[in-house]
């Protein structure tokens, strides 16, 4: 048994991830959905929707289950730039923050849209 196994059998790693998830997930989620000029939440939708993603955001705005994304479909519709800037902005490796972004996206937009429709932007 090597070390990271010994770490992750006894929590040590999982409570290193989990507070990185608590710390970095929200910023990073904020950032990609409150869009910065890109649009949001509404623009990360029209992406996800034009890649051919439309059933996994619908499932995410409605009241139904999730439907997931992986990693690598969202590094697909996401900006490569803007993928590699918030991996450097938060010291993460950019597999580990895709993996973090398909895990929470679908949560986040679920939870922005509780009525089943996506907020009106002003």
């Amino acid at each position: 048994m090597g070390i990271l196994d010994s770490l992750e059998s006894s929590g040590v790693l999982g409570g290193v991830l989990g507070q990185l998830e608590a710390t970095v997930v929200p910023a990073v989620l904020s950032e990609v959905l409150g869009g910065g000029g890109q649009g949001g939440l509404s623009a990360i939708v029209a992406k996800l929707q034009q890649a051919g993603f439309g059933d996994q955001v619908k499932s995410w705005i409605g009241t139904g289950a999730n439907l997931p994304i992986t990693a690598e479909q969202l590094q697909q519709v996401l900006d490569s730039d803007t993928v590699k800037q918030l991996a450097a902005k938060f010291n993460i490796p950019i597999d580990q923050l895709a993996k973090l972004l398909a895990q929470k996206l679908p949560t986040a937009v679920d939870h922005a849209s509780p009525d089943g429709r996506l907020p009106h932007t002003a």
